[in-house]
């Protein structure tokens, strides 16, 4: 191979842990950050037509949520087994990993331009019943448009996750930003009517949205080509390989499934919340909204993790792996001190980004201040997840999400509302957490015993 590729070798094998985490994730976790920032700024400009706009928005997001559980799940999939590739210098399967992942990609697109046509209108209705005419119609033009449009989500992914598990992550970070400034920059234009512009509400939020997912993918394939020279792209005599594909979803399908249950799981507190009120769906929106802001840059964080426990455990180096892993755990549990800190101390400053009645902040303020309380807990589980991940154990991953999203937390939540009201129903996120954590230092301790310990540690 070519002196690039024998650098990257090189830079994965022998860069110190530490600089090497922070020169792979930092990146991603800028990038990850914006793209929390930018979906902060768009219920923040959605939120300024009305709550109703707001709460129209906040139901779409189990749909999209799992659109972008099936795109990151399949890239989590490419990367890890990618990475492995790599470290075991296995580069003819390199290039046939990469090309199935676009297949893969394509694929989940059509899956989901089905969804948008068929779907939406049925999924709005078992969460408002009709009963509320300008939601309805508000979310079901929104969430038509993201995933009919979504084509530009899914390039973006696979070519950022195919740029991740090749250590360049700098562009990665360039694409992603590039889409979110898009998107910023075309919200209020278009939801507005700036500019000349039409006034379009929530569907120029999905639009503003769809045309930054475009550039971020159409900016994600020129790096491929043009950069990525660990992986030859070529269509000539390309066909599915179902040996790839199946090593790929060994991967990816315990984490589509994972992030798809968070999916069920909005669904289902959605639900439960607008028996309530709207607004107190509205605020559960917001609460999704600003959690990101903290939990994006770590998951970037993740996927710099993901490739440099893959790559060094296919080259045998068993130290590298659990520097890493270290390095990792202290990373996170500083950035979600910060963000605990953030929701106890500043509630209502949070709410009032999003124009907050008095009504939403009555309902918001406590509520942000006790799911908060989960911060403090969930950082060990997501950095145990990515390491699951990493050693094909992805089905851990699995069963510590299924055990705080669905087995506790909606039952918990059920429960809590129909004893306690309202204001008791946000302690189900801090109780299932308590789960999660425990579930995860047992499978911890397993994946260590069974898998960790029995690699070699080749200088």
């Amino acid at each position: 191979m070519n002196g690039e590729v024998r650098a990257q070798e090189n830079k994965m094998g022998v860069m110190p842990v530490n600089q090497l985490l922070l020169n792979m994730s930092l990146p991603m976790m800028v990038s990850m950050l914006v793209q929390a920032l930018y979906n902060i700024v768009d219920s923040i400009f959605v939120s300024k037509l009305s709550e109703n706009a707001l709460s129209a928005v906040s139901l779409a997001f189990p749909i999209q949520t799992l659109l972008i559980a099936v795109g990151t799940g399949t890239g989590v999939g490419v990367n890890s087994l990618l990475s492995k590739q790599l470290g075991e210098k296995d580069y003819k399967q390199v290039n046939k990993t990469a090309m199935n992942g676009i297949f893969l990609a394509v694929v989940s697109y059509l899956v989901f331009v089905v969804v948008g046509i068929a779907g939406v209108r049925p999924f709005y209705a078992s969460q408002v019943k009709e009963s509320d005419p300008e939601i309805f119609t508000m979310g079901v033009q929104y969430l038509t448009i993201i995933c009919v449009c979504s084509f530009g989500l899914y390039a973006q992914l696979i070519f950022e996750k195919l740029l991740q598990a090749t250590g360049k992550t700098l562009y990665t970070m360039i694409s992603q930003a590039a889409g979110a400034v898009i998107n910023i920059i075309l919200d209020p234009i278009l939801i507005f009517g700036l500019y000349g512009m039409p006034e379009l509400g929530v569907a120029g939020a999905a639009i503003a949205t769809v045309v930054g997912q475009i550039a971020g993918g159409i900016l994600g394939l020129i790096f491929n080509v043009k950069k990525n020279k660990e992986i030859r792209f070529s269509l000539k005599g390309f066909k599915p390989d179902m040996r790839t594909i199946a090593n790929i979803y060994k991967v990816g399908v315990p984490s589509i499934v994972m992030q798809a249950i968070g999916s069920v799981m909005t669904y289902g507190m959605n639900i439960i919340l607008i028996a309530f009120s709207s607004t107190a769906t509205a605020v559960f929106g917001v609460y999704f909204k600003l959690q990101s802001f903290f939990f994006m840059p770590l998951f970037g964080l993740n996927n710099g993790l993901i490739p440099i426990v893959a790559y060094n455990y296919g080259a045998g180096r068993r130290s590298r792996m659990i520097k890493a892993i270290k390095c990792s755990l202290v990373y996170a549990l500083i950035l979600l001190a910060a963000g605990f800190i953030v929701f106890e101390t500043v509630p209502e400053l949070l709410l009032g980004l999003f124009d907050a009645s008095e009504d939403m902040l009555a309902i918001g303020i406590p509520a942000l201040r006790i799911i908060g309380i989960h911060f403090l807990i969930a950082w060990f589980g997501i950095i145990a997840s990515a390491v699951f991940q990493a050693l094909g154990n992805g089905v851990y991953s699995l069963v510590v999400s299924a055990a705080r999203q669905l087995v506790i937390l909606l039952p918990a939540a059920f429960i809590l509302a129909g004893i306690g009201g309202l204001s008791k129903v946000w302690w189900a996120f801090p109780i299932a957490e308590m789960v999660s954590f425990g579930v995860s230092v047992v499978f911890m301790i397993a994946i260590n015993r069974k898998v960790i310990r029995n690699v070699p540690d080749e200088a």
